[in-house]
């Protein structure tokens, strides 16, 4: 299956209408392969629909964002990124010292989320984390492994 066809699958799935501009806004987003800004998906987009308005590229991200095909996250320079979800959830370890950003298992916050439900009945969507600190290689020059 094309990634159109499997985008326009998901679109319909979601309970959303699929129209060209959808399928360019997700598809740029699909073959990212990483965190895009809103603005790179509408210069992208607008390299083969020069007149689409940056509100249907806003929209789409937001309607997507809440059917949860995309996430949205702020990794610490400035810009709300987004990047295709579809089926995979996923995390990251940012350390504010290098910027460096990792991956951190799910199972990490499979233990969050059994735990707050646990604890409060809160059923937590954890589908996007991005966790600020420091990384080893950073507390190390620092001069101490223990110090956050």
């Amino acid at each position: 299956m094309s990634c159109e066809s499997d985008t326009a699958a998901v679109l319909r799935a979601a309970g959303q209408r699929v129209t060209p501009q959808r399928i360019l806004i997700l598809g740029c987003v699909r073959h990212a392969g990483g965190h895009v800004t809103a603005a790179q998906i509408l210069d992208e987009v607008r390299r083969s629909f020069p007149y689409i308005d940056a509100s249907t590229v806003y929209r789409t991200l937001a309607a997507a964002k809440e059917r949860r095909l995309v996430s949205e996250v702020n990794l610490g320079g400035g810009e709300d990124l987004f990047e295709w979800v579809g089926s995979d959830r996923h995390h990251h370890l940012i350390c504010r010292v290098c910027g460096q950003v990792s991956s951190l298992e799910e199972a990490h916050l499979d233990v969050l989320t059994k735990a707050l439900e646990r604890a409060t009945g809160f059923l937590a969507d954890l589908d996007h984390i991005a966790v600020f600190g420091v990384c080893r290689q950073c507390r190390a020059s620092q001069g101490g492994e223990g110090q956050a």
